[in-house]
């Protein structure tokens, strides 16, 4: 009975072996910009058309917003200090259209970082990463039925990641086209809903940077014979949009988060540039 399982078992992941490992080939740029896969697999080029809908509504709605906080605070005397000098008003309208029109330039950045991260790291993971399928098989299959199944949990986690990695390509989508919106926020004196959303950005983009390498570092533990590691990897792989939540802490001042971001990729854009140079 055991040796029909491990039959079993061995054919299994005979499969999923081959299939895990160009499962991680471009799955960075998959999951940043998602919607050049929605279009390829939809048949249609909406995404761009979404992404335009949602930015002028956007600011459409902190126009409004502008106009609307002026009236109250300078005529009804009903919202605010009306002794707020109105550069105040107008300095946080600027800050809504600047941050909604140039958000894609800085998403550009941080995924650009993101990516050439991801890349080097996993790179430095992959040369160790042994490439003999064959020898991983036999290997497997002569350890033993709990290594067997130990192996075949390794390979339900990693699809379960897998299929958090498109997720959470949904959700920065998401997040991407609802920014104009959330730049609204920028408006008010303590941000709005601004200061939540945005970090909710930064934690998706760091969280594919993590779960990558950790994806990547759990199949070179496996494909190396130390199985219990790569399934502790792929584990910690899983949980970790929660373990950044932890201590990840939304900025106290207003647009406080967007500015170390912007200042965080421009400084790596320079440094890039020295060193190409």
């Amino acid at each position: 009975m055991e040796v029909v399982i491990m039959l079993l078992i061995t054919t299994i992941l005979s499969g999923a072996l081959m299939y895990t490992d160009t499962l991680l080939v471009g799955l960075i740029p998959m999951v940043l910009y998602a919607e050049g896969y929605m279009d390829t697999l939809l048949g249609i080029d909406a995404m761009g058309s979404i992404f335009d809908i949602f930015f002028a509504f956007g600011i459409a709605l902190i126009i409004l917003k502008f106009l609307k906080k002026g009236f109250d605070m300078y005529v009804l005397w009903s919202d605010g200090d009306a002794d707020t000098e109105v550069s105040v008003l107008f300095i946080g309208f600027l800050r809504a259209i600047a941050v909604a029109i140039s958000f894609p330039t800085m998403y550009g950045w941080i995924a650009e970082i993101v990516q050439d991260m991801s890349e080097n790291i996993v790179s430095l993971i992959s040369g160790s990463m042994e490439t003999d399928f064959s020898l991983v098989i036999t290997g497997i299959s002569t350890a033993g039925l709990f290594t067997g199944i130990i192996s075949l949990i390794f390979f339900v986690c990693f699809f379960i990641l897998y299929v958090q990695f498109l997720s959470r390509g949904l959700e920065i989508l998401i997040l991407r086209i609802g920014l104009p919106l959330a730049c609204v926020g920028l408006m008010d004196r303590d941000g709005g809903v601004f200061k939540n959303y945005i970090q909710k950005v930064y934690q998706s983009t760091l969280a594919v940077l993590v779960q990558i390498v950790l994806a990547k570092l759990g199949v070179a533990l496996m494909l190396n014979a130390h199985i219990f590691w790569g399934v502790a990897a792929l584990v910690l792989a899983i949980k970790t949009p929660k373990f950044l939540q932890e201590f990840l802490i939304v900025s106290a001042g207003q647009g406080g988060m967007t500015n170390k971001i912007y200042s965080t990729a421009r400084i790596y854009q320079m440094g890039k540039t020295i060193f190409k140079k």
